[in-house]
C-alpha cells in the first residue's frame, strides 16, 4: 500500500515517474534508484495498532469461543448430519437399479398371436357393456395401488393430509365422495351420448357437477367414432387379473382402448397422468385375450377433461409406447403376486 502511494505521488509531479523508470538498471550511481519505495519523505505517520498492546494471552480463551460460535444452525456440516441421519450415508460406488433396466418373467406377448379374429363383425351395432362380475382375481386398479411406488405414496399421503387440514376429516371424506360422484355422472353422460350419437342432453349440460367436464372434451369427441365397447369388463385368462374398461374406440382411425379422466389441475402430458397408461396398457392385453371381444387393440388414449371447461388433453399411445407400458404392467404384476 506504501509503495503504491509512493507511485501516485511521482505521477503527479510531470517528468518523474517518466524518469524513473529510464534510468537503467545497470548504472552504479544508481544502483537502488528502481528499487526506492522509502517512505520517509512522502508517507503519514504510522498509526499506532492498539491491539498489539492487548495481553492476548490472557483473552485467549474469550477470542477462541467468540470465533468458533455457529451462528447458524444450518450449516453444510449440519445439513450433512440431517442428511445421513434421514436418507443413511450416499453410496457413490453402486448406482440406483432402475426399474426399467428389469425384465419381466413372465414375458406374455401384448398382442394375442392364437386369436382369431372372425371376417365379419358381429350384426348388432350396439357396443360391448359385460358386467363386471366377482371374482378371487384382482382387479387392475388393486394391483396398482398395492404396488405403487414409496415416491408416489408419499406425494398422495402429502395431498390427503394437506386436504384433511383445510377441510377437516369430514370435509375430506365429502370432498372424495364428490369426486367420485363427479365421475360417475361424466362417464354416464359420456355412455348416454354414444349410445345415441346425439349431443348431450339438457338436464346434462346443465348440471353445473359435470357440465364443464362435457364442454371441456367436446373437441376430442369429434375424432371419435365406431364405439364397440362401453364400460364393459375385461379379463386376462392366463395373466389371471381383471378390470372395467371405459371405452374402446376408433380415434382418428386408430382402435383405442380410451379412458376418461377428470382432473382440476392441468396435465398437458402424459407423465402427469401417473399410472394411468400403465392401465390402459393391462385393459389392452386383456382385451386382447378375453375371449368375449373378436377384435384386438394396440392402441390407447387417456383424455383428462377438465371441471372449468377448458380443452381437455388428449394422450395418444402408439403400438410402441403401449408395448413399453405393458412390460412395466408385467412388471407391477410380478410385484403384486409376489406380495400375495
Amino acid at each position: 500500500l506504501v509503495r503504491m502511494k509512493f507511485l501516485q505521488l511521482l505521477s503527479r509531479k510531470p517528468g518523474k515517474l517518466g524518469m524513473l523508470f529510464q534510468i537503467p538498471f545497470c548504472q552504479n550511481q544508481f544502483p537502488y534508484l528502481c528499487l526506492a519505495t522509502s517512505t520517509c519523505l512522502y508517507s503519514k505517520k504510522k498509526k499506532v495498532n492498539g491491539y498489539e498492546q492487548v495481553d492476548q494471552e490472557k483473552y485467549k480463551n474469550l477470542v477462541y469461543s467468540v470465533t468458533s460460535y455457529k451462528t447458524s444452525a444450518q450449516t453444510p456440516e449440519t445439513i450433512l448430519e440431517e442428511d445421513n441421519l434421514l436418507y443413511g450415508p450416499p453410496d457413490k460406488h453402486r448406482p440406483p437399479v432402475k426399474a426399467e433396466t428389469k425384465t419381466p418373467k413372465n414375458c406374455v406377448p401384448l398382442i394375442n398371436p392364437d386369436k382369431r379374429i372372425p371376417l365379419l363383425s358381429s350384426e348388432s351395432n350396439l357396443p360391448l357393456k359385460i358386467s363386471l362380475q366377482k371374482t378371487k382375481m384382482p382387479s387392475v386398479t388393486r394391483i396398482l395401488q398395492q404396488t405403487m411406488s414409496p415416491q408416489q405414496a408419499f406425494y398422495l399421503e402429502r395431498w390427503k393430509q394437506k386436504k384433511i387440514q383445510e377441510l377437516g376429516k369430514d370435509g375430506f371424506a365429502e370432498y372424495t365422495k364428490n369426486l367420485f360422484l363427479q365421475g360417475e355422472l361424466f362417464h354416464a353422460a359420456l355412455e348416454s351420448i354414444f349410445l345415441s350419437e346425439e349431443a348431450a342432453t339438457k338436464e346434462q349440460r346443465e348440471d353445473v357437477a359435470i357440465s364443464g367436464y362435457l364442454s371441456s372434451v367436446q373437441h376430442v369427441l369429434k375424432d371419435v367414432s365406431e364405439v364397440k365397447a362401453l364400460e364393459s369388463a375385461v379379463q386376462h385368462e392366463t395373466l389371471q387379473y381383471l378390470g372395467l374398461v371405459d371405452c374402446v374406440a376408433k380415434y382418428r382411425g386408430q382402435l383405442c382402448v380410451i379412458d376418461w379422466k377428470t382432473s382440476e389441475k392441468p396435465k398437458p402430458f402424459l407423465k402427469n397422468t401417473f399410472d394411468n397408461p400403465l392401465q390402459v396398457a393391462a385393459y389392452i392385453g386383456a382385451i386382447n385375450h378375453d375371449a368375449n371381444y373378436d377384435f384386438q387393440v394396440s392402441c390407447g388414449l387417456i383424455v383428462v377433461a377438465y371441471k372449468n371447461g377448458s380443452p381437455a388433453h388428449p394422450h395418444f399411445m402408439d403400438p410402441d409406447l403401449c408395448s413399453q407400458y405393458w412390460n412395466k404392467w408385467l412388471l407391477r404384476l410380478e410385484e403384486y403376486m409376489d406380495k400375495n
